[in-house]
């Protein structure tokens, strides 16, 4: 436990936790702009008419993200689930969907590609995806030229499974104006998953017509059981939350089954919980750029999400590393973890998660395609001290003989 990366490390961190107060008296000022009471902790069961608890819920949300409205559910049964609802309520057969970060993340290729029953292609959506430059950064000339046809843009911040960095709010800023300079009918959809609090503004308010992600990263703080959110223009968002429940229903039904208050608690801490990630993957990234590894982005680089990437370049030290994660985690920390298949992905994946919350990502996780170059996406940590231990431990127990 004795690594220490000195003054560069801490002015990060210092850095980091300036960003966390900033987002935190964004997130308390919404809570007081709504009057949030003790009142508004019960849930309903059934249907859920006049849950006031989950409309101000989606109020509040809606002010954090510098939305119109918002729907925060957990019925939502991921980032995933949510994005899909999003593009479901936007698009219709002869509409073209513009995916402009290249490949989307493996789960959403279901959700968009032919071979799937009830996907886009199969209801008849045009898809079009656009590179990304040699560096990994959106092609704004291509933008220009690709988005003038879109009915709807599709802007992945995160890297998913790519070695690529994760797109900037200003970088998103100037996205978003390229795509209204050309089109302004255009609908501006953004996978926010990883990057909610990583920087101080969110989507919406850089021009962004809907975002989403999931409960179970960022905006939940650990604490939110599951679930996930849309924010954005009324309109639009009310068109997702109808291909959540039904047309005609919308956001109006869902029972909370007294989870409200953990959703409440969860958004409240997710800016600090957030910034807990963020140091310990900056950690990690100094510490395993110092053993040799590349690492994306470095550990004195801007970030825009929790994600840290790691080229082992080899499947031993790979699986070696996930295994100390896992060996090192509060839950299940006796579990081996083994590359499978799994839903959604085109080869083995294997996934270090002993997390309170299944798969909750802004915990300390790692996981990986095992594939070349035999990359690691390491992210999340609810508490600094909690992160740097299981990354020292990850790292030792891919040393060991």
């Amino acid at each position: 436990m004795a690594y220490d990366f000195g003054a560069a490390l801490n002015a990060v961190h210092a850095g980091i936790d300036a960003v966390a107060e900033q987002n935190t008296a964004r997130v308390i000022d919404a809570f007081r702009g709504h009057r949030v009471s003790d009142a508004h902790f019960s849930g309903t069961t059934g249907y859920g008419y006049n849950d006031a608890g989950r409309d101000t819920l989606d109020a509040v949300m809606a002010g954090v993200m510098g939305a119109e409205s918002a729907v925060v559910r957990t019925q939502f049964v991921s980032g995933t689930h949510a994005i899909a609802c999003a593009l479901f309520g936007t698009l219709a057969p002869g509409r073209t969907l513009l995916s402009a970060t290249g490949a989307p993340y493996d789960t959403l290729r279901g959700v968009i590609g032919k071979g799937h029953p009830g996907s886009l292609a199969d209801m008849g959506v045009e898809y079009r995806e656009l590179l990304l430059r040699g560096d990994g950064t959106p092609d704004l000339g291509g933008l220009s030229a690709a988005a003038a046809r879109a009915d709807v843009v599709f802007i992945q911040r995160s890297c998913g499974y790519e070695a690529r960095p994760a797109v900037g709010i200003d970088a998103l800023e100037r996205m978003i104006g390229v795509i209204r300079a050309v089109n302004p009918r255009a609908v501006t959809l953004v996978d926010n998953c990883y990057c909610e609090f990583a920087e101080t503004r969110e989507p919406c308010m850089v021009g962004a017509d809907l975002t989403a992600g999931s409960l179970i990263k960022n905006p939940g703080g650990g604490v939110a059981p599951a679930g996930g959110y849309i924010a954005g223009r009324a309109d639009l968002v009310a068109a997702a939350a109808a291909r959540l429940t039904a047309p005609g229903v919308g956001g109006e039904c869902g029972a909370t089954l007294g989870n409200n208050r953990l959703l409440y608690q969860g958004l409240f801490m997710a800016p600090h919980v957030t910034a807990q990630a963020l140091k310990t993957v900056t950690f990690a990234a100094a510490l395993l750029d110092a053993k040799g590894f590349g690492t994306s982005p470095r550990f004195d680089e801007p970030r825009a999400d929790i994600i840290q990437t790691v080229r082992f370049g080899n499947p031993d030290l790979l699986l070696r590393f996930c295994r100390g994660i896992q060996a090192a985690s509060p839950v299940d920390s006796f579990a081996r973890p083994e590359p499978c298949r799994m839903p959604g992905y085109d080869c083995p994946v294997v996934m270090a998660a002993g997390t309170f919350i299944q798969g909750g990502s802004v915990e300390l996780t790692c996981d990986a395609p095992m594939r070349e170059p035999y990359t690691a996406f390491l992210q999340g940590g609810l508490t600094y001290e909690a992160g740097k231990y299981g990354v020292i431990k990850a790292v030792e127990a891919m040393e060991a003989p």
